[in-house]
């Protein structure tokens, strides 16, 4: 009656997978990015500023980690067109992340 039932994770390495693991690793490193901005311009942010800051500090890396995670345990079920969809949403996320890193450390410093 105790018996210990081990379940199999199915793993495969494809492009799909390839873009979780992009994910995972653009998740953290944006957080770790944000806190660092927040932390050295938090004072002169207005209170509606950085209370919208600390929202997309928190909810982006969540959305990031829960897709990434999806696709490397799931993505080798996907078709190769939903691959492609998710690899455009990827590009997509990451160019508006650091474009928002960017400009807003480059006006800040000003």
């Amino acid at each position: 009656m105790n018996e210990l039932i081990l379940m199999q994770v199915n793993f495969g390495f494809n492009t799909a997978s390839l873009i979780g693991f992009v994910q995972i690793i653009f998740a953290v490193a944006y957080i770790l990015a944000m806190i660092i901005l927040l932390i050295q311009h938090a004072r002169r942010l207005e209170t509606l500023s950085l209370i919208i800051y600390i929202f997309q500090t928190i909810i982006i890396p969540i959305f990031l980690l829960t897709s990434g995670l999806i696709l490397v345990f799931q993505g080798w079920r996907l078709d190769p067109i939903l691959q492609f969809m998710q690899f455009l949403l990827t590009v997509l996320i990451i160019y508006l992340c650091i474009k928002d890193i960017v400009i807003n450390g480059g006006y800040r410093n000003r």
